[in-house]
């Protein structure tokens, strides 16, 4: 490839990259949005975390299959409660990293 076609390659990923950010914000910019709308929009980010939390925390590797035991699970729901009850963002992370270690020991 040359070095115009080179050039040319990166400026369309980056317009196809640019684009989809950009248009929406440009467009919504100094709209009102409708409550009903706001509401949806904030259900996303749990949606996508639960996406890619819950194969890993309920299924086994290759055939997915439901596996209700795995140590990921088993750290999963202790981990959840603390961080329900202290707020801290941080102490759920090394309080999973501990439990997950533990459970490694026993399991």
């Amino acid at each position: 490839m040359s070095f115009f076609d080179y050039l040319l390659l990166f400026s369309g990923m980056g317009l196809v990259t640019y684009l989809p950010r950009w248009l929406p914000l440009f467009y919504l910019a100094h709209r009102r949005l409708p409550q009903w709308l706001i509401d949806w929009l904030s259900l996303i980010p749990v949606a996508i975390l639960s996406a890619l939390l819950a194969p890993s925390l309920f299924s086994d590797a290759h055939p997915r299959c439901l596996h209700w035991g795995k140590l990921e699970l088993l750290v999963a729901i202790p981990t959840l409660i603390f961080s329900l009850k202290s707020r801290s963002m941080g102490a759920t992370v090394l309080v999973g990293m501990f439990l997950y270690w533990l459970g490694g020991l026993f399991v």
